[in-house]
């Protein structure tokens, strides 16, 4: 069966759901909440709304490998196909290229190094250009849904906690200026939740 979640539910999840397994979530929101929901259940509500943790398996700074300290084998004739210290892998490409993510987002290199963050969203540098760094829990839509239209004006800063309202209820338009206009009407259901709370206690 489903699980029907509350504002303040999504609102926990949105708050917490970067930088963590979807093991490590759901047992927050069980203990937080006094439930019992599944793993698999927080993870269709992240998939449902896009959320991304952010995780991709790969070590983090000051994690230790389980292969540390053990050199690697190598086969006497297969020299050629070593690295050598300085050289660049196939796939090497310089600072300010740019690919496509798996989510159609273009994004463009900005440093080198073995690091997650060596790619960001193309459509985030050009509104920090503008505006400053983005705000923590903070994202930048396209306000007309085309992640190639990149007018400064086409680009939207919402809080995480509005994006998940923008795609609950489908208000994400094809025009950025009905897209604000979505943003204010999401404001005011919450500020409606928020009084019919105060009201019951």
């Amino acid at each position: 069966m489903q699980h029907k979640y509350t504002d303040e539910q999504r609102e926990f999840i949105t708050m917490n759901y970067i930088g963590k397994g979807n093991a490590e979530l759901t047992e927050m929101f069980n203990t937080k909440f006094d439930l019992e929901l599944k793993t698999s259940q927080i993870k269709a509500y992240k998939n449902r709304y896009n959320l991304n943790s952010g995780l991709d398996g790969r070590f983090k700074p000051g994690a230790v490998p389980a292969n540390k300290g053990k050199k690697g084998i190598r086969i006497k004739g297969t020299e050629k196909t070593w690295f050598k210290k300085g050289s660049k892998p196939p796939n090497w490409v310089p600072i300010g290229s740019e690919r496509i993510s798996k989510d159609g987002y273009i994004q463009i290199k900005i440093q080198e190094g073995q690091f997650q963050n060596n790619w960001r969203g193309k459509h985030i540098l050009i509104w920090e250009d503008h505006n400053g760094p983005l705000p923590k829990s903070h994202a930048i839509i396209f306000g007309d849904g085309d992640k190639r239209n990149f007018s400064l004006d086409n680009l939207v800063l919402v809080s995480r906690a509005q994006l998940v309202k923008l795609n609950q209820y489908g208000l994400i338009q094809k025009d950025a200026d009905l897209t604000r206009t979505a943003l204010i009407i999401v404001d005011l259901k919450s500020k409606i939740s928020e009084k019919n709370k105060e009201m019951k206690n």
